[in-house]
């Protein structure tokens, strides 16, 4: 069957269970836990609990503005039509081509840890299995995940359901182990400042250790492009964005707990994503075979972050191609499964070329903080714009629709939560626990500014050109059957 580049996305496809876990996986909660949080530890030390806490309470302000305005806006567009609603569209098309792009980039940094943390794992166990052959692992993730693809946002979704419930399972019955086992040394005090990082004393190590900790959330927004194949969208992306935000974040939470008590707060801050003080480590030496299981769900986790955000990514190019600011192509669907073909085409190659260039021309963990950086620069600055847009549709919309907690204080705090992240993800040493990027991660800003200014020159040839494009960055197109049914409706009644 042959595609085509008009009509609509598949409607009523998926519910809120579907469009929970796009969001729930797109945070990688195992990876997470695994290899992002432990990187607090270095600053809150066994306080570390306490600072994943106040991320939660940081992110759930964010999380709230994008909830509300998915409500508002069900459109695939997600944030750059909220961004287009909210301030202007060209604020929405920047953002929308900035987003894009690094949501293109997150499958293939998840494909290359997928690829180094399975061959480190298998020349561990059997050392005449070389390290250096992580790609074959990697290549196999990116087939899956394209597969899963095209067979559309139902199979894709479902997969990721299935795959965010093992990791969840997995490491929630490992913390139950890891709390039983701890036994006396179970205590509330974790959750005060006694027992922060040497040099980093009090609340200034917690919340340093809570800025790391907060670039643990990102992806709790990925329901949002979703929208117009979720049944009963504007009620369902609301519930599905801050229950992402709110049951991981609880789930961080939990298993921090458990591993610091388990270690001992007074030794956490040794604590990190590898060697005998990791998760695996700690899997390994206390709990015999159990340690598989940790393994495969990380592994998981990077398959099921990479779906995720490949529907992000597809969905959004989707949008913005079918109003003509991007390449028309990219709105092509698969005529039976109404996924959208070419961009997952685009995508793959991406994937493929990101993995195998970067990998060979640095290591497939070089590679892996280049892309890191990249992203999380990009998406907390998209976090942060959002937050304005919130206040600013909002503001926009009367006395009726405003709501002075939700859409004016809660963007304030949200933006005073990811500033500081932006700085960390950056590498701009505003604070004393902020390190500066070495090559090749120092390359990050250059490649997001080149991006971004190539997006400036798009943006001022389609103003003067076609502004009309621009402008429907604001459009909802999820909205429009309903006005044409209206309007036959009262043209039938007369």
């Amino acid at each position: 069957m042959s595609a085509q580049t008009s009509g609509t996305l598949r409607r009523d496809a998926i519910g809120l269970r579907e469009v929970l876990f796009q969001s729930i996986t797109a945070m990688a909660p195992a990876a997470a836990v695994a290899a992002s949080i432990p990187s607090g530890a270095a600053f809150a030390g066994g306080s570390l609990p306490l600072a994943v806490l106040i991320a939660l309470v940081a992110c759930l302000f964010t999380a709230s503005c994008v909830a509300e305005l998915a409500s508002e806006l069900p459109a695939a567009g997600s944030v750059a039509t909220y961004a287009a609603r909210g301030l202007h569209p060209a604020v929405g098309f920047l953002v929308g081509w900035g987003y894009v792009f690094v949501e293109m980039l997150v499958p293939p940094l998840l494909l290359l840890q997928l690829g180094f943390t399975t061959a480190d794992t298998l020349h561990e166990e059997w050392s005449s299995y070389p390290a250096s052959l992580w790609w074959p692992w990697a290549l196999a993730g990116a087939a899956v995940i394209a597969a899963a693809g095209l067979l559309g946002v139902r199979a894709s979704a479902r997969f990721g359901t299935v795959l965010g419930a093992f990791e969840i399972l997995v490491l929630l019955v490992f913390a139950a182990l890891l709390v039983a086992k701890a036994g006396d040394a179970n205590t509330v005090s974790v959750f005060t400042t006694s027992h922060t990082a040497d040099g980093y004393s009090g609340v200034g190590g917690v919340l340093a250790g809570s800025v790391y900790t907060v670039l643990a959330f990102a992806g709790f927004e990925a329901a949002a492009p979703l929208a117009e194949e979720t049944r009963d969208p504007r009620r369902t992306m609301h519930r599905a964005v801050l229950g992402a935000a709110m049951g991981i974040g609880l789930f961080y939470v939990v298993t921090t707990y458990a591993m610091t008590v388990y270690v001992g707060p007074e030794r956490f801050s040794g604590f990190g994503a590898s060697g005998a003080s990791s998760w695996e480590g700690v899997a390994r030496a206390s709990f015999g075979l159990f340690w598989v299981l940790v393994f495969l769900a990380v592994v998981n986790s990077t398959i099921a972050n990479a779906n995720a955000c490949a529907n992000v990514a597809t969905r959004t190019a989707f949008a913005l191609a079918r109003i003509r600011v991007l390449p028309r192509l990219l709105a092509t669907l698969h005529p039976r499964h109404r996924s959208p073909v070419a961009g997952i085409a685009v995508q793959s190659v991406v994937a493929v070329g990101a993995v195998l260039g970067l990998g060979f021309a640095y290591d497939p963990v070089t590679a892996f903080l280049l892309l890191a950086t990249v992203i999380v620069t990009v998406v907390v600055g998209v976090y942060i714009v959002v937050n304005l847009a919130c206040a600013g549709h909002f503001l926009r919309g009367g006395r009726q629709s405003f709501k002075p907690v939700r859409h004016l204080l809660f963007p304030i705090l949200g933006i005073t939560a990811f500033v500081p992240a932006l700085l960390t993800a950056a590498g701009i040493p505003v604070f004393d626990f902020v390190t500066e990027l070495s090559a090749p991660a120092s390359y990050a800003g250059p490649v997001v500014g080149c991006w971004m200014a190539a997006g400036v020159v798009v943006l001022v040839v389609l103003m003067r050109r076609h502004p009309e494009r621009i402008a429907g960055t604001a459009r909802v197109h999820l909205d429009e059957p309903d006005a044409v049914d209206s309007a036959r409706d009262g043209a039938a009644s007369r």
